[in-house]
């Protein structure tokens, strides 16, 4: 993953991908603080898309759910978590 910008765009990805799952958003409602009003705002903030990959780096089954439906490889959301606000997280190897 290059640089914030890509990572922003992969963190959009990640948000249309949270808002389709009925069982996630109000999870992921909970955990950020947004809403349905608000999140169209929040979404052009980058440490709110750092929020969003937090939240999908939260469950390795949601990860490997986001990742087999964009195509992507599995490390791509920490990676791009890294370019954002925030990251990197901690280092737990």
């Amino acid at each position: 993953m290059a640089g914030q910008e890509s990572a922003e765009t992969l963190a959009l990805q990640a948000l249309g991908w949270l808002v389709a799952q009925d069982e996630l958003l109000p999870q992921f409602f909970a955990a950020t603080g947004a809403n349905a009003l608000t999140l169209p705002a929040q979404a052009a903030d980058p440490e709110f898309l750092g929020a969003v990959l937090d939240f999908l780096l939260m469950e390795d089954a949601t990860v490997i759910a986001f990742c087999d439906a964009m195509g992507l490889r599995y490390d791509s959301p920490m990676q791009a978590r890294a370019a954002l606000p925030g990251g990197p997280g901690p280092h737990w190897t």
